[in-house]
């Protein structure tokens, strides 16, 4: 596995420790798992032998009807392809930085299997408004802010911590579900 660059997550905190898994399997919802596979346009689904082609892949948001068009290099040394996975809030996870990665050490109800990497989980900030309208420029200037969802970088977060943070940033008042990206190695069968 490689290492992202300033990449600095160290230690072995279980989420069970940091208060992310709340219970057993039955505190799980999970929506249908998806399988987001490397492209190399965006109408293919071919997949490579070799991780030199970055992932191509389209998130629906969570809460606004907004989506996230992303590409991203693999951080697996092997070829892989991107799960998504959504769950209801509350949610539980079990993850722990292992070799500078988020490492899924559990499987989960959601379709995330040991192994899995987390790549991307959906987060919750204040910020300005969004968009181009009179109503959201003078929003701007009165210092309107509000809760504004995006999809946080696991791989490049400089500290576990901000991992965490992420993740318990989608909670019930802002929220319904989380939306988590896992890079999984194929199945060599």
């Amino acid at each position: 596995r490689r290492e992202p660059p300033n990449h600095k997550m160290k230690g072995l905190v279980t989420a069970t420790t940091l208060g992310l898994v709340l219970s057993t399997g039955s505190a799980f919802t999970s929506q249908p798992t998806s399988l987001l596979q490397r492209t190399t346009t965006a109408s293919s689904s071919t997949l490579h032998d070799a991780n030199t082609e970055p992932f191509k892949v389209t998130v629906d948001l969570p809460g606004e009807g907004l989506a996230a068009n992303m590409k991203f290099n693999p951080v697996l040394d092997v070829p892989s392809e991107i799960v998504e996975v959504r769950y209801a809030v509350p949610f539980g996870l079990d993850v722990a930085p292992k070799e500078g990665l988020a490492v899924c050490t559990k499987d989960g109800a959601g379709g995330e299997k040991v192994g899995d990497v987390l790549r991307y989980t959906s987060q919750w900030t204040l910020g300005l408004p969004r968009g181009d309208g009179v109503i959201t420029t003078a929003m701007s200037f009165a210092g309107g802010i509000g809760w504004q969802v995006s999809m946080f970088d696991v791989a490049r977060a400089s500290r576990w911590e901000d991992v965490v943070t992420a993740l318990v940033s989608n909670e019930g008042s802002r929220t319904d579900e989380v939306v988590l990206l896992f890079e999984r190695p194929l199945s060599t069968e």
